[in-house]
């Protein structure tokens, strides 16, 4: 077994996680990836009302008695969801484990920390990073260029990005984006990260919430299929390529354009429905990293876990030893 700062702090067997994603952090993928004995976060916006939320996390109990988390994603809005409902309902559900994202975690730690909730916060950039350390976050999720979302303004991709943040910041390191493989693992470690965040990896198994048809392509995909969009609009996302995402970035790049040019194209209602629940490729926006190009078949959550821990060892205990010399 593979045993890092993270796996010690948050109670799980493997540094492995499944961050919070929109439509797929449901109960069957989280109960699979906890019983894996990996860390999944539910994604508490995913469900319409911070009641729904008690629910989902009620129905992940019953799936698995190990560790699982939620994710709670911060963002600017015109009309925001009720952001302390929701985090009432994460503390009152009695989850140990809490991912934030997006805005600061900062209004929400003290009420975390009080009910001994260890909170873990996704970060594009080391100097976001270190304010999160600053706030009282317990983890950082660092999200190299590479990712699947937002991987910020500013370009930098994991082999640079990780040890950049191991160096400056004092507490763990979940390393993110570009991972789907004990390989992939390995080197995060050998980075300075405690454990690695895989989503895209994730999308394509048994167990993930949507269609056949969106596991199938990211099968199919490589790592050229993603497509920059939004970048114009300093908010930088990274989707798969299709119709609707290279159309997206074309009527992005003309002068003048601003996004309600594209609100109705890039709607992720529009990509939930019609892509990751109706199959249709073509239908609307999705989101997946350039690790597709790493990801050559469909298995359950189990398998995948377990592969990549056992190639992980393996490299650390045999092939590595094979490249080193003694005088």
């Amino acid at each position: 077994m593979i045993t890092t700062d993270f796996t010690t702090l948050f109670g799980v067997e493997h540094p492995i996680v499944c961050g919070g994603m929109t439509g797929l952090g449901t109960a069957p993928l989280i109960s699979a990836v906890a019983n894996a004995g990996a860390l999944g976060f539910l994604t508490a916006l995913t469900q319409p009302t911070p009641e729904e939320l008690v629910r989902e996390i009620e129905r992940t109990r019953d799936l698995t008695d190990r560790p699982f988390g939620v994710n709670l994603t911060i963002l600017p809005s015109l009309v925001p969801p009720p952001y302390d409902e929701y985090r009432a309902a994460i503390v009152e559900s009695g989850v140990r484990v809490v991912e934030t994202a997006g805005s600061s975690p900062g209004p929400h730690l003290p009420d975390f920390h009080g009910a001994g909730i260890k909170v873990i916060h996704k970060a594009t950039s080391v100097r976001h990073a270190l304010s999160a350390q600053r706030a009282g976050v317990d983890a950082i999720s660092i999200d190299g260029f590479e990712c699947a979302g937002h991987p910020g303004e500013d370009d930098v991709p994991g082999l640079v990005l990780i040890p950049a943040a191991a160096r400056a910041l004092d507490i763990p390191i979940v390393a993110s984006g570009g991972i789907a493989t004990g390989a992939g693992l390995v080197a995060a470690l050998a980075l300075g990260a405690s454990a690695v965040n895989m989503g895209t990896r994730f999308m394509a198994t048994d167990e993930a919430p949507i269609h056949d048809n969106v596991k199938q392509q990211i099968v199919r995909n490589d790592e050229r299929d993603t497509v920059l969009v939004f970048r114009e609009f300093h908010n930088s996302a990274r989707v798969a390529r299709n119709t609707i995402s290279a159309k997206i970035a074309e009527i992005g790049s003309r002068p003048g354009a601003v996004f309600d040019d594209v609100a109705e194209l890039a709607s992720g209602a529009r990509g939930r429905a019609q892509v990751l629940e109706a199959g249709d490729m073509d239908g609307g926006m999705w989101w997946a990293g350039q690790v597709q190009g790493l990801i050559h078949e469909v298995a359950p959550v189990a398998e995948i876990v377990d592969t990549i821990v056992q190639t992980a060892e393996s490299i650390i205990t045999d092939r590595l030893p094979e490249v080193t010399t003694t005088v």
